[in-house]
């Protein structure tokens, strides 16, 4: 992908397929750059935000047995998923590694090991 040069021919087109609501994926994929370069012009130039379609209304509802904030309890991985805005968003839930808030999984993604935790001993 290259860099975007937002010239007033390719705004029009971001534009153009915003308007045809194609995913930003797809309009990143057409104007060759990344969908966050997309997303990140749609805002700067403020375009309208998109109404919830009817697919991401059937992908909430096949999402069973989330955990929702008031659910939450201290023996649930509180690792968040999605995006907070959306109707789907959720934490993990499953059972937390003991003295950590998260499960083994999200302990992996979250805590990073440093050099003397690994037992090595780092050159001054």
């Amino acid at each position: 992908m290259t860099s975007a040069e937002w010239t007033p021919e390719r705004i029009a087109a971001l534009i153009a397929l915003w308007n045809e609501e194609l995913s930003t994926s797809e309009i990143g994929r057409r104007l060759g750059i990344t969908k966050n370069a997309v997303i990140g012009k749609v805002h700067r130039l403020g375009l309208p935000k998109r109404r919830p379609s009817a697919k991401d209304d059937e992908d909430t509802a096949d999402v069973a047995d989330v955990v929702k904030l008031e659910a939450l309890t201290s023996e649930m991985c509180s690792w968040p998923v999605g995006n907070p805005g959306d109707k789907a968003f959720h934490f993990c839930g499953e059972q937390v590694v003991p003295g950590k808030p998260y499960c083994s999984k999200h302990c992996a993604v979250a805590y990073i090991r440093t050099g003397r935790d690994r037992g090595q001993t780092s050159v001054a």
